[in-house]
């Protein structure tokens, strides 16, 4: 199964897709989808809506998981990024697919071992995980790591049922 992961921002977009079979997880990409702070925001908005659907359209993943909004200090910069994910969603659902939603701290806590960790020790567990991994930087880290939990929740949900 191949799982898109997601980290969504208005001015950068991490993604990463894994490949997990059983319990064995494999790197396939990752990435930064970035918007020019300098056009209006609904242009910002459409350019990442047609970046997301290109990279659906190339990786056609079987499954996919978004980070959700975190409350920051700024309520602007919190509504930009509830507008970028919502963004996010709807290209993910307009390809087919039913994303897994995942509060960032559960993220940590299935990748590190702790919903406190610091980005860091995320970036250390995920080239762990996904050995000879070339990370593009923070925010694609923060979506391989939002995979590698949808990959262990559905792991887990399979041998429930």
């Amino acid at each position: 199964m191949i799982i898109l992961g997601l980290d969504p921002g208005l001015a950068t977009t991490g993604w990463g897709l894994i490949r997990a079979e059983g319990n064995r997880l494999s790197h396939l990409a990752n990435g930064r989808l970035k918007t020019d702070s300098a056009i209006p925001l609904a242009r910002r908005l459409a350019h990442l809506d047609m970046m997301l659907g290109a990279l659906l359209a190339d990786h056609a993943p079987d499954a996919a998981a978004v980070e959700e909004v975190f409350v920051n200090a700024n309520p602007q910069s919190t509504l930009k990024l509830g507008q970028a994910r919502g963004v996010v969603l709807c290209s993910v659902a307009r390809a087919g697919i039913e994303p897994g939603e995942y509060a960032a701290r559960l993220v940590k806590k299935a990748v590190v071992g702790t919903g406190n960790a610091e980005k860091a020790q995320v970036h250390a567990m995920v080239a762990r995980l996904l050995p000879g991994v070339k990370i593009d930087g923070p925010d694609a880290a923060d979506a391989l790591a939002v995979a590698i939990c949808h990959a262990h929740h559905l792991a887990s949900a399979r041998r429930i049922s």
